[in-house]
């Protein structure tokens, strides 16, 4: 391949990931995508192709959708039982964050949102919102004709706003206060007042530290306190489980505040957050290994707050 060519796709790849990654909810998968459009872009003939980027999108696009429908992907997020890879601020796979619809759409709650969509809607959904596509583009992209298009817009906007706990955009310094109280409950046992920090309808999902089948899930005030309040209790069981006493750190995650438990500059669990009206409404726990894999290489060449607290 002549390098105008690479140069012409190297030129697309940060969209291209960044496009992939909402649409599969995982960077490796994302990864993978782009690369496997690079080597299709490698055996086209590129004297052909019109519009290169278009091209490429769609490629990248149909390969991820190729990969949504797979019987593995459909058994891996089977009734939800699935949760985003979680990705430090600045990642540049995170993609365009000049809008609120941009920012939003890498949000954990809102990729999980999108599982409930058919991935068509996704893709549609993540063209449209976030990429400004015009649908005879989409329409294009997806082999469906434009008003199927504007249906599947239609659709999905309303399902995802249905669901959304709150439409408008968190302050982050306000949400930052509220995770740092949450935090300071938390390790000092105050379980009355991690209670007085949820939602009434307050939710929690946890992998389980990547040692549990399936997802853990918690709802009720009560119940999601005193979940929390044991697993930011020190014991030597965890201790050896981490490797020694990890410090807590508060960092941007996907675009929220979150609780990063580090081990000598590793993380080794990641707490997001959801805030609506100044409290809690949801939290996102995620420790297994090799979803903090991306986020441990980006923690690494971070130059982090002081800790905000430790056992």
């Amino acid at each position: 391949m002549d390098s105008e060519a690479v140069d012409r796709f190297e030129a697309s790849r940060g969209r291209l990931a960044s496009l992939a990654y909402r649409l599969l909810g995982s960077a490796a998968d994302a990864e993978d995508a782009v690369q496997d459009t690079f080597l299709r872009w490698q055996a086209a003939a590129r004297e052909r192709i019109e519009v290169p980027e278009a091209w490429l999108t769609k490629v990248v696009t149909n390969l991820c959708l190729d990969r949504l429908r797979s019987a593995q992907a459909r058994h891996e997020r089977a009734a939800g039982d699935w949760l985003p890879e979680p990705l430090l601020e600045g990642d540049p796979i995170l993609g365009p964050a000049d809008t609120f619809e941009q920012r939003e759409s890498v949000s954990l709650a809102v990729l999980t949102l999108m599982e409930r969509l058919s991935p068509v809607e996704r893709a549609v959904y993540v063209l449209r919102e976030v990429f400004s596509y015009p649908h005879a583009e989409i329409a294009g992209i997806l082999d469906i004709t434009e008003s199927a298009s504007q249906q599947h817009a239609h659709r999905a906007r309303r399902r995802v706003a249905a669901e959304r706990r709150n439409g408008d955009e968190v302050d982050p310094a306000s949400a930052r206060r509220v995770v740092e109280e949450f935090l300071a409950a938390a390790t000092s046992g105050r379980t009355e007042r991690l209670v007085a920090l949820l939602t009434n309808d307050v939710t929690a999902v946890s992998d389980g530290a990547g040692l549990a089948r399936r997802l853990l899930r918690y709802k009720t005030r009560e119940r999601i306190a005193s979940y929390v309040r044991a697993g930011f209790k020190a014991t030597p069981a965890k201790r050896r489980l981490a490797g020694d006493s990890p410090v807590f750190h508060i960092a941007l995650v996907n675009g929220s505040p979150a609780i990063l438990a580090v081990v000598e500059d590793r993380v080794v669990g990641v707490v997001a957050f959801e805030v609506s009206d100044g409290k809690v409404a949801s939290l996102r726990g995620v420790a297994a290994a090799d979803r903090l894999a991306r986020l441990n290489e980006a923690w690494r060449q971070h130059e982090p707050d002081a800790p905000v607290s430790a056992w």
